[in-house]
């Protein structure tokens, strides 16, 4: 399996790449990004992986990266220390369509990304705790929630696509790798995270096990 990781520099994206490294057999990585320097050395010496530079507005580059890929996991998302000063316009959103597009072209089906609760689903049931967490989201960090929005708005609409959006709450640093999934006010999914659950949810819950149970769906996932 080749996988092409994007935002493979932040805390979320480096644990994923760990976790397909370790979990997948046969696996080679494609690490899209705009800082080589940031790939820490254990990932970057690893044989399994190819770093390419290049932006994601770049769609000549971005359609080199993707040649014979199977999938795209994309842990993109708006850096929680710049919220207040997330840049207007949708840039995460306009990439992610960047990368549908040549994903149409290069017949790819698979896309799992990062999402946040402001992306709603079908199955959500009215729940204050996350009511709350989005309301400040959109009021403290306007522009990042609307870029958020966006990119779950797009992905929606795709249905030649095999997607998922897999929609983390309040991440942490702890070490804990059990992940509960399921919807908003459905009494099972609380709204912390320890980040490395979501490489383990990717990697072992969606890949791993081919599991297609939540194809076209945005689970919420978090630590129990």
């Amino acid at each position: 399996m080749r996988l092409l990781i994007l935002g493979a520099t932040g805390p979320v994206g480096i644990l994923l790449a760990r976790e397909a490294l370790t979990s997948l057999e046969n696996c080679s990585l494609v690490l899209y990004i705009r800082s080589p320097d940031k790939v820490p050395e254990d990932i970057k010496s690893n044989p399994a992986v190819t770093i390419i530079e290049g932006q994601l507005t770049n769609l000549e580059s971005l359609s080199g990266a993707m040649e014979g890929v199977d999938a795209v996991l994309s842990a993109l998302g708006p850096s929680v220390r710049k919220g207040p000063f997330h840049p207007s316009g949708c840039p995460l959103a306009a990439a992610i369509e960047n990368v549908i597009q040549i994903m149409h072209k290069k017949g790819i089906k698979r896309l799992i990304v990062l999402g946040t609760a402001s992306i709603t689903a079908p199955e959500d049931k009215p729940d204050i705790k996350f009511k709350a967490l989005v309301t400040a989201v959109s009021l403290g960090a306007h522009n990042a929630y609307k870029d958020v929005v966006a990119i779950g708005e797009n992905i929606k609409k795709e249905s030649d696509l095999d997607w998922t959006i897999v929609r983390v709450p309040l991440l942490t640093d702890k070490e804990k790798r059990d992940v509960v999934s399921g919807f908003i006010g459905d009494g099972k999914v609380g709204t912390t995270l320890a980040r490395v659950g979501f490489g383990v949810f990717v990697i072992r819950g969606l890949l791993k096990m081919n599991n297609s149970a939540w194809i076209r769906k945005a689970p919420v996932i978090c630590t129990p």
